[in-house]
């Protein structure tokens, strides 16, 4: 499984809470937090300034000075993050941080739409509400096109002539949803 993480676990990036105009990014990578700041002034002083950079390991952002900061000005650049960012996403570094990784959000799209094929209609829905990412894959075409693959005993080419004209996912509900069927239970 660990060959499913690459160097960089997560990063986001976004403007600071007001009233400032700030830019802030935020990159994990599988040895360090890297912090980056960039200054947005009208002030001449400030023009061409380079952007701020903290790097730290995960042990030191651990540390309950540094990743409990919530007040402001924070003692430090990485005690922003639950600032600029919100408590969920200081959450989730702290996760990465101690090793905590989602290997299900990292598989391809490919392998994940071959898994989510094999669900029914309920867990289906469930599933489209966990994030952006699964809410597109289980609205995709090719994720209703593997659900009638893996549902037509004998496809055929004319079934995927009929499945790219119509819809995949039209093609099926035409076909294998009945309504009150133990699917949907």
């Amino acid at each position: 499984m660990a060959s499913l993480l690459g160097e960089d676990l997560f990063q986001i990036s976004g403007q600071g809470p007001p009233p400032s105009k700030d830019f802030f990014q935020l990159l994990i990578t599988k040895k360090e937090v890297i912090w980056r700041s960039w200054r947005i002034s009208l002030r001449h002083e400030n023009r061409g300034a380079s952007p701020e950079e903290v790097k730290t390991s995960h042990h030191d952002f651990l540390h309950p000075q540094m990743s409990q900061s919530y007040c402001f000005p924070p003692p430090s650049a990485i005690g922003q993050v639950g600032l600029v960012f919100g408590k969920k996403i200081l959450d989730y570094t702290r996760s990465l941080c101690q090793g905590k990784f989602d290997y299900l959000e990292r598989l391809p799209d490919d392998s994940l739409l071959q898994i989510l094929s094999y669900l029914g209609l309920k867990d289906m829905s469930i599933l489209a509400q966990v994030s952006q990412r699964f809410r597109k894959l289980c609205n995709s075409e090719k994720f209703w096109e593997q659900i009638v693959r893996n549902r037509c005993v004998e496809f055929t080419g004319d079934l995927e002539g009929v499945g790219n004209a119509m819809g995949w996912r039209r093609m099926y509900f035409a076909l294998f949803h009945i309504s009150g069927s133990k699917e949907q239970q």
